[in-house]
């Protein structure tokens, strides 16, 4: 009898348990929804006027530092990387620290004014903040963001603070903001640009810097040509590219017995950036829970990407639709489960 009773009390405290597990769960689930909803996050470019910057711990907008500035204020910390165009170190401005670029030798001169024009032009959310400019000394001052490149995603978030954000979530958010970059420089200010460092899944890779909030930002922008309508299009460099990574219309096109000649390659346009982005965003999305079902949602984009004939491949604009779609409807998939099992 007695022991009748203490199921029938012991009952209604394990239902209040249950329940207060699955409130928690719910308002967890609501939380990490809210999260990740926002696809387009609030930057210092939105809250500064033009020409101006606020990073690391500023809380007003100043103008971007001048030549006087540069050479009196910000003091080289240590070099944190090297091209051929320009060595980058991390730097120390009024307690902020930022990345100065010094441009490397002489003969890349080109090529880095052609940096700095397009990360004047092109602030924006997508792309690092420029802090100042020096174009007589050939330096420029940029934002830090200490994670570096997106080469060291997978590392990062190994890492103990980071390992809560290895989820597909952060990784098809990351996969968002690549393809959110190219619908941005396929139809820029400054014209249809096109990402000519990107003949490998490396070189592409580090153009990226990865935000500490795991986001991407476009960061090296010494090779955006211009295509120009019924010019010709545009061609990446002077040598003969190869591989599967670049487009097929990339590839010389005469066979083995002709010798590569630059004067007779064809020139190309945007729709080499999309068909490689089905490659960047498997290396972006890894291969955490849920990706296989990512990856299937995609098939199709993919599938369309990868076409042969470039002007039968998808505007950027048009993948970003699909994944931000694929984003929304797995968000809403995860939080239906949850009420279902309330």
């Amino acid at each position: 009898m007695g022991g009748t009773f203490g199921m029938r009390c012991g009952l209604p405290a394990v239902l209040l348990c249950l329940a207060a597990l699955l409130c928690a769960n719910l308002l967890l689930y609501l939380y990490l929804d809210a999260l990740y909803q926002d696809t387009n996050p609030l930057s210092a470019h939105t809250q500064c006027p033009l020409r101006h910057f606020k990073v690391g711990t500023m809380t007003t907008c100043t103008p971007w530092l001048q030549c006087p500035e540069i050479r009196a204020e910000v003091r080289r910390v240590k070099l944190i990387g090297q091209g051929a165009v320009k060595k980058v170190y991390l730097s120390e401005w009024r307690g902020q620290k930022v990345a100065l670029s010094v441009l490397s030798s002489e003969q890349y001169t080109d090529d880095f004014l052609h940096g700095l024009s397009m990360l004047r032009a092109l602030q924006s959310t997508h792309v690092v903040t420029l802090v100042g400019e020096c174009e007589e000394d050939g330096t420029f001052v940029t934002e830090y963001h200490p994670l570096g490149s997106a080469l060291t995603l997978d590392a990062t978030l190994t890492q103990d603070q980071y390992r809560w954000r290895n989820s597909w979530q952060t990784r098809l958010q990351l996969a968002i903001d690549y393809v959110a970059f190219l619908a941005y420089l396929h139809s820029s200010p400054v014209g249809i640009r096109v990402m000519c460092d990107s003949n490998d899944l490396h070189k592409t890779l580090s153009q990226f810097l990865l935000t500490s909030d795991m986001h991407l930002l476009a960061n090296d922008l010494d090779a955006l040509p211009e295509v120009e309508r019924g010019q010709g299009g545009v061609k990446c460099g002077h040598h003969e590219l190869t591989g599967d990574f670049v487009a097929p219309e990339q590839l010389w096109p005469y066979g083995e017995d002709v010798q590569f000649s630059d004067e007779a390659m064809p020139g190309y346009d945007e729709k080499t950036d999309i068909w490689k982005v089905p490659d960047v965003t498997r290396f972006l999305l890894g291969n955490v829970l849920g990706s296989d079902v990512i990856h299937f949602h995609l098939f199709q984009i993919y599938t369309e990407c990868k076409r042969k004939e470039p002007r039968m491949r998808p505007a950027a604009l048009e993948v970003l639709r699909v994944y931000r779609s694929v984003y929304d409807s797995m968000i809403e998939s995860q939080s239906q489960r949850v009420r279902d099992m309330l």
